[in-house]
């Protein structure tokens, strides 16, 4: 019965996601859509299809993929036959477990080596955005792999010893831990994470750093760190970000962003993001992923070392890894249910980080700004509504322009 209950929810979220797509797709039209008139240009806009069909496509074909992979191995037992294979190496309670979802991220990121050289090196490429270099795609992905060992390793090596002695305690203190981890990384990302891809620079003395500073000294806000990072060297597409707490704060902005937009625009974009950490958004995303894993923890406590499970999986003895697998496949419900929620949310702090620019006479300027920066990014300004629900963290173009005007 679970394994009847897993493939279904495998199923039905695959065809969720497709219908979506598809309502997605039926947005697009040949001519350019009057709304989107003084936004794209006729040349630009069908760019924009060009690139949204291509992206489209292969995540059509990738998807589709991962849906028969995961369907076969739930199927035929693979989970199970895994865990067997494995037990002939080790039976040890850490490094059995530690093995198992190593080797399962490994043949993850094997599945989905192709689909994303084929993104970065032929989609990206043709449209202009790529800016990265086989050597230097190779070593993120090495990096990459290593960083997921190290932190990820490190992680469920100390929640699976906090199972094996804490009984029935296990969620709670794992949970502790996870969310001492999560404060650290939230304050020390950019800091610790962020070099060992990029380079980032102090934002160097000249017009555009006087006019943050002052706009900082107007919005009654201190700011000390803002950084310049080297962007363009994977992609073309703007950006800027905001992070850390406390004195551990500091904005990031892109190279590429500096040089599309005017001092003015930049600034009002920086406005949007200080609007957030005013308005405790960055508190308030870290304290709900905070009680979010602590829920999940806790249904997690549930199913760890249940025999049903384990046989639904293919094996005959229960274990820690079968049991987070299984986990995985069943909270996928409550995932999308929590992820919904989330977006929610996301897009109603982003309504108030605008206002809190445009309170400072910056409104025009960021409109002007998300719009260069939508255009240049080939951006789908006309989503499906149902996509958008389901989907954006962020409203659309338009949503937003119509708020800030």
């Amino acid at each position: 019965m679970l394994l009847y209950i897993i493939i279904t929810i495998i199923v039905l979220d695959f065809l969720l996601e497709q219908y979506l797509n598809h309502l997605n797709r039926k947005m697009m039209t040949p001519a350019l859509p009057e709304k989107l008139k003084g936004i794209y240009s006729e040349e630009e806009y069908a760019r924009q299809q060009a690139y949204s069909r291509e992206n489209s496509r292969l995540g059509l074909f990738s998807g589709a993929l991962s849906f028969v992979a995961i369907l076969l191995i739930c199927g035929f037992g693979g989970f199970g036959w895994l865990d067997k294979v494995l037990r002939n190496v080790t039976d040890n309670f850490i490094w059995l477990p530690l093995l198992y979802m190593g080797m399962l991220a490994f043949a993850s990121q094997l599945i989905g080596l192709p689909f994303s050289w084929y993104d970065t090196f032929v989609i990206e490429e043709k449209f202009g955005f790529n800016k990265s270099t086989r050597k230097l795609f190779i070593s993120d992905l090495l990096k990459g792999l290593l960083l997921s060992a190290v932190i990820g390793g490190g992680i469920l090596a100390s929640v699976i010893c906090i199972y094996q002695y804490a009984g029935e305690w296990f969620w709670v203190l794992a949970w502790g831990v996870i969310t001492a981890f999560s404060v650290v990384m939230n304050m020390f990302y950019s800091e610790w994470i962020v070099p060992l891809f990029n380079k980032q620079t102090p934002l160097e003395e000249g017009e555009l750093r006087t006019e943050i500073e002052d706009f900082c000294r107007q919005a009654g806000f201190k700011l000390n760190n803002i950084f310049v990072m080297d962007g363009s060297r994977r992609s073309a597409k703007a950006n800027a970000y905001f992070s850390g707490l406390g004195k551990k704060k500091r904005i990031v902005l892109f190279d590429t962003l500096i040089t599309e937009l005017t001092t003015k625009e930049i600034v009002a974009v920086l406005a949007h993001e200080i609007g957030h950490y005013r308005k405790k958004h960055t508190l308030q995303g870290l304290v709900m992923s905070i009680i979010s894993t602590g829920i999940a923890l806790f249904i997690l406590s549930l199913l760890l070392d249940n025999p049903a499970l384990s046989n639904a999986l293919g094996s005959d003895i229960p274990s820690f890894h079968l049991g987070l697998i299984g986990f995985s496949l069943l909270f996928a419900p409550i995932s999308e249910i929590t992820g919904l929620f989330f977006n929610m949310i996301s897009r109603k702090n982003e309504y108030q980080a605008d206002a809190f620019a445009a309170k400072f006479g910056l409104g025009e300027a960021l409109g002007n700004g998300l719009k260069k920066i939508s255009v240049k990014a080939l951006s789908n300004l006309n989503p499906h509504p149902a996509y958008v629900f389901w989907h954006y963290s962020h409203p659309t173009l338009l949503q937003r322009l119509e708020k800030i005007s």
